[in-house]
């Protein structure tokens, strides 16, 4: 027995095997409580870290709501305020961003512009975790 493949039948199995496999998305979400100056870390749904931060002090202000990140910088200096070095900055809304701070003695108080400080070090975990899974699948809710 002969088998005849068609040419649109060789576009259709071309078309299946350059169509990438589903791969299985990792959700990431920092969720940040203003009231309690915390971060908490989820990955599909499960807390993975819990974190201090610092948010906007008296005069300033942090928003509230849902936001993806917009773009990204290992190294970023505030054009702003200073020069003031913002680690692993991932921005959110306008210029806002979660970032790294070196005011590590003021976490868990209010004392930013507005943007959300966490320590260096939870500041690149952070970063890591939304760059590896990509800032599509990531979320940052801020609440009261």
């Amino acid at each position: 027995m002969r088998t005849v493949i068609t040419i649109s039948g060789l576009i259709f199995i071309f078309l299946l095997l350059m169509v990438p496999a589903k791969a299985h998305s990792t959700k990431v979400l920092a969720k940040i409580d203003l009231s309690e100056q915390t971060m908490h870390i989820f990955v599909n749904g499960k807390v993975r870290h819990s974190w201090s931060v610092s948010t906007a002090r008296k005069g300033y202000r942090t928003p509230v709501g849902s936001f993806r990140p917009t773009r990204m910088h290992k190294r970023y200096f505030s054009r702003k305020y200073n020069g003031a070095p913002m680690p692993y900055s991932v921005f959110f809304y306008k210029g806002y961003a979660i970032h790294g701070t070196d005011a590590i003695k003021r976490l868990g108080a209010p004392a930013s512009h507005g943007c959300v400080r966490l320590h260096p070090k939870n500041a690149k975990r952070l970063f890591s975790l939304i760059q590896a899974n990509g800032p599509s699948n990531a979320k940052i809710v801020i609440v009261k």
